[in-house]
């Protein structure tokens, strides 16, 4: 265990300390910010590759086997409205305390936050059975996604345009650091039930398909509710003016987001327990095992959550108004992508998606390749955010050519490419992204005058969007080498036979 610790430090660290070092050189140079803040910014660092190092590790003995139990059972016992009352109960109740969803309803008071809540949650439910029933009746999964966003496209048209972003936000908010390693390893556990040689490419998909839901529900409430009402109200945390209040604040938050952490994972140890004493009667040393698990999620995203919160929020925000406010504020765009090429590396649930996929394709998809690319597909999408709030340029420039090649691109690429391209999109629009790349947005959206909502918000969406594109054209350079090898194999067996004969 100590060297599995050992090693997640190891792999925590250096996914963090390029963002430090790039905040660290803006800071010094061109965008210099209070030192408390910026103290309380680097400690938040150290304490955050703690938090990442441990929920990498409870995720991976805990949280992977658990959703992979659970989804062989559902399908082993052969019963369509189990599979389908269940799916949906856990899509609710995985969804209903995500810390993401609570802060997002706080962001947006156009309507009641219970109602956008349960309606973000029943959108995952519904969205996780119909992912469930695609795979089991072995339906092709881009189909599925093109006739789900022509729907929310469809909506779209009828939604407020200061309202759009926030709708399209919520779809990559939802699927945070504690749903997202459950519904990937429930998607593998089902597979693995079918046994088919198609089941590893539809293992994955689960994702994807529930990141619709939370878009659908907020499009629909927003039809029921004035839309036009919804203004960005969430008060942004606020750094400490002196530095003796760098460490009280830091800790101060650990006790909230330990009951938050602690909220948010109870229902799927439930879930769990309930198939553990039907169903599952697994042995003492295997529960001891996801036990320790549980504790080891629970505590890093405790700390995870109260570095982000805490500390990077902050900073996110004055940096991005300084960055506006310079003689020559275009240059927000190259820095925020520079950020963005490495933010995405501190994402915790990407380091379980990259795994997963190097696992299920037998290290055909490298971890290495994955967060490369996904980091490159990030860095677009941040500078195409900036581009929006030096311009003002409305998201549907953006997203509607997006999503039209992402799915365009599928019928072209390898199927399990497709399912793969658009979990990530999900998964690596995370806390990082809500906590430091949202708040640095806003900051740069006022900092400029201009209107936050419609400006600022959407940068979710874009950082949802962008590896969609991005993976499935490593599927398309992937599968071009892959051909030419077959050719430059084959050429010097068909010479030989030719000397041979002659």
């Amino acid at each position: 265990m100590l060297n599995g610790i050992t090693a997640k430090l190891r792999e925590a660290a250096f996914s963090v300390l390029p963002i430090v070092v790039i905040v660290l050189v803006l800071e010094r140079t061109i965008a210099r910010v209070s030192g408390p803040v910026a103290v309380l910014f680097f400690v938040s660092a150290a304490v955050l590759i703690v938090g990442m190092a441990l929920f990498a590790l409870g995720a991976e003995i805990a949280m992977t086997p658990m959703g992979e139990l659970v989804g062989a059972r559902m399908t082993q016992k052969r019963s369509l409205p189990f599979l389908i009352s269940a799916g949906f109960l856990m899509g609710m109740v995985v969804t209903i305390a995500e810390p993401d969803l609570v802060v997002l309803a706080q962001q947006v008071p156009a309507f009641p936050n219970k109602a956008l809540i349960f309606s973000v949650a029943a959108g995952v439910g519904f969205f996780l059975v119909v992912a469930l029933l695609r795979m089991v009746f072995r339906k092709r999964l881009n189909l599925l996604l093109m006739g789900a966003y022509g729907v929310v496209f469809l909506l779209a048209v009828f939604a407020d345009n200061d309202f759009l972003p926030v709708a399209f936000d919520s779809g990559g908010v939802t699927t945070g650091p504690i749903t997202v390693p459950f519904i990937l390893a429930l998607g593998i556990g089902v597979a693995a039930v079918r046994g088919d040689r198609n089941a590893e490419e539809d293992s994955f998909g689960l994702v994807a398909v529930c990141s619709v839901g939370p878009i659908l529900a907020v499009l629909v409430l927003g039809m029921f509710f004035d839309a036009g009402a919804s203004r960005y109200a969430a008060e942004l945390a606020q750094g400490p003016e002196e530095y003796s209040r760098i460490l009280p604040m830091l800790l101060s938050g650990i006790p909230h987001y330990f009951a938050e952490v602690a909220l948010a994972l109870s229902p799927i140890v439930l879930v769990f327990a309930v198939f553990q004493i039907f169903w599952l009667k697994l042995p003492g040393r295997r529960l001891l095992r996801i036990a320790v698990g549980i504790v080891y999620t629970v505590v890093g995203l405790c700390l995870f959550l109260s570095a982000v919160n805490v500390g990077f929020l902050p900073m996110g925000q004055a940096l991005g108004g300084r960055l506006a406010m310079l003689e020559h504020n275009w240059l927000i765009v190259p820095f925020a992508m520079g950020i963005g090429f490495f933010i995405v590396r501190a994402e915790p649930a990407v380091h379980v998606l990259n795994a997963q996929v190097e696992e299920i394709t037998g290290g055909l998809i490298s971890k290495g390749a994955m967060m490369t690319t996904l980091s490159l597909g990030i860095a677009a999408s941040l500078g195409l955010s900036m581009v929006r709030i030096l311009t003002s340029v409305s998201i549907w420039w953006f997203l509607l050519p997006g999503y039209a090649l992402a799915l365009g691109l599928s019928f072209f690429v390898p199927r399990i490419f497709t399912a793969i391209a658009f979990d990530s999109g999900g998964v690596a629009s995370g806390p990082m992204t809500a906590t430091f790349l949202l708040p640095m947005a806003l900051g740069a959206a006022e900092a400029l005058g201009g209107n936050p909502m419609a400006n600022a918000f959407g940068l979710v969406a874009m950082v949802a969007m962008t590896p969609l594109i991005a993976i499935q054209v490593l599927a398309v350079i992937c599968e071009s080498k892959r051909r030419a090898r077959d050719r430059e194999q084959k050429e010097p067996v068909q010479e030989e036979i030719i000397d041979f004969d002659d």
